[in-house]
């Protein structure tokens, strides 16, 4: 995601959490989100793909396993719209071994696709642990309410349909994307730049194989927040989710795990 359009979903996730602050000062939550998320651990992704002919998924069905609202406890799930499409020759990259990464991030589909569904998915900021009226605050509890408040995670979720092994066969080529450009890259959408600094493995579980990802992002005042990259695989069908974090971009919280929960309800409906 370009500089821009980081800051721009950043300030779109801020006022949400911030039009829920006042609710943040009233204390725990009385329910607890329960998400199906994964553990971080696992076994490690295969470095072939399989060479198995799948069936693509229809349209209809592709629609019918992505998510929806209700799917994710704790998060609020819409489609996207026109404004978050990119034709292929919309992205472009300075090293061309990048290039599904950067395909990844922006859920360019790749050939062979036959059907696509995208989803935007936002995290419920969470409330600060306090009862005290908001005149009682101290400079600590304001603080606390505010990084609570601004740790809401915005993530981009994409699914692509393949025909045959173009499944199995893009899934590689974005693991060997992910690994030939570890030391960073440059992806320009619509003449902005966006320099990713850094693309650091992690571990992921999910479907029939899975990937993650951590890339160090460096914005246009030169500062460094992190994105998480995450993709699976269940038979022809290929799921990237591409997210970052409020409170991270902003500075108020350095670590950032990814969206588990939202991973583990798109693996659970790909089945």
């Amino acid at each position: 995601m370009r500089a821009t359009a980081v800051r721009r979903t950043a300030l779109a996730a801020c006022a949400v959490s911030l039009a829920l602050l006042a609710t943040a000062c009233g204390g725990s939550s009385d329910t607890e989100a329960k998400g199906g998320a994964t553990s971080g651990s696992g076994s490690a992704p295969t470095d072939s793909a399989p060479k198995t002919s799948a069936k693509a998924l229809s349209a209809a069905e592709l629609e019918a396993v992505s998510l929806k609202q209700g799917d994710v406890a704790g998060h609020g799930i819409t489609k996207t719209g026109p404004d978050d499409e990119l034709a292929e020759g919309g992205v472009t990259v300075d090293k061309a071994a990048c290039l599904p990464v950067a395909h990844a991030m922006y859920g360019v589909a790749q050939k062979g696709s036959a059907a696509t569904t995208k989803r935007k998915v936002l995290s419920e900021p969470k409330k600060a642990d306090t009862k005290k009226p908001a005149g009682e605050l101290t400079d600590g509890d304001v603080e606390d309410v505010l990084k609570a408040a601004f740790d809401v995670t915005s993530t981009f979720v994409a699914l692509h349909a393949y025909e045959g092994t173009a499944g199995p066969d893009t899934f590689v080529a974005l693991k060997k994307a992910a690994a030939d450009c570890a030391g960073g890259f440059t992806a320009t959408i619509a003449g902005e730049p966006q320099k990713v600094v850094s693309v650091t493995e992690e571990r992921a579980t999910g479907g029939d194989e899975s990937a993650a990802w951590k890339l160090t992002v460096v914005d246009d005042d030169d500062d460094r927040f992190p994105i998480s990259l995450v993709a699976l695989r269940k038979e022809g069908t290929v799921a990237t989710f591409y997210s970052l974090n409020v409170a991270a971009v902003t500075g108020r919280n350095a670590k950032f795990t990814g969206p588990t929960e939202v991973v583990a309800a798109q693996a659970k409906k790909l089945g």
